[in-house]
């Protein structure tokens, strides 16, 4: 078909999410027939997010700062936390502008199957914020899966102590779906009508 040159691009495009063998091959041709427009300006931008971002150590959020924009920001509620799986739920529910307060990214969610146990999710920095700051609620916005659910109950029980408000997202998450996907109309439902735990 090409050289080892694209055969490579292409393997490589093909192992982000979404592109299966055929769409990096599509990928790989609009890239490769405006190389001075598509394509050096997309490594350009691959290199410097490669040496810049960085995880946020208070949130989990993925920024070229640390501490990132969101917990830096003056004018959001420091006061409320929603507590997220993914950076890419974060970035969803920032999508739709209703959310005002601070985010905690715990890096996935429980899954036995998966090996993925208590001590492999992101919670000490949301401890830790919850001693060094007065926090009113905690939103859990977890993905409406089998393993959300169950990091929902066992997160519940972890900030049951703390005797903060612990609501959750409600209407309009799908079951068996994941906040990254949804739209902002479905995601604004959500948290706008969330309910206690």
């Amino acid at each position: 078909m090409g050289g080892p040159e694209i055969e490579r691009l292409i393997a490589l495009l093909s192992k982000l999410p979404g592109l299966g063998p055929r769409s990096a091959r599509r990928a790989t041709l609009a890239l490769l027939k405006q190389p001075q427009s598509k394509m050096l300006p997309l490594a350009k931008a691959l290199e410097q997010a490669a040496e810049h971002v960085k995880v946020c150590s208070s949130c989990g959020n993925l920024d070229s700062n640390d501490p990132c924009v969101i917990c830096t920001n003056p004018h959001r509620h420091q006061d409320q936390i929603c507590v997220v799986e993914t950076v890419g739920d974060l970035w969803a529910l920032e999508k739709t502008g209703i959310f005002k307060g601070q985010y905690q990214v715990l890096g996935g969610a429980l899954s036995p199957l998966s090996g993925i146990g208590p001590e492999d999710l992101n919670l000490t920095p949301l401890l830790d914020r919850l001693q060094r700051q007065e926090v009113t609620e905690i939103i859990l916005a977890l993905g409406a899966t089998v393993d959300g659910v169950t990091t929902m109950h066992w997160l519940y029980d972890q900030l049951l102590p703390w005797n903060v408000k612990i609501t959750r997202v409600s209407q309009g998450i799908p079951m068996g779906g994941s906040l990254e996907v949804l739209d902002e109309g479905t995601l604004t439902a959500a948290l706008t009508t969330r309910r206690s735990v």
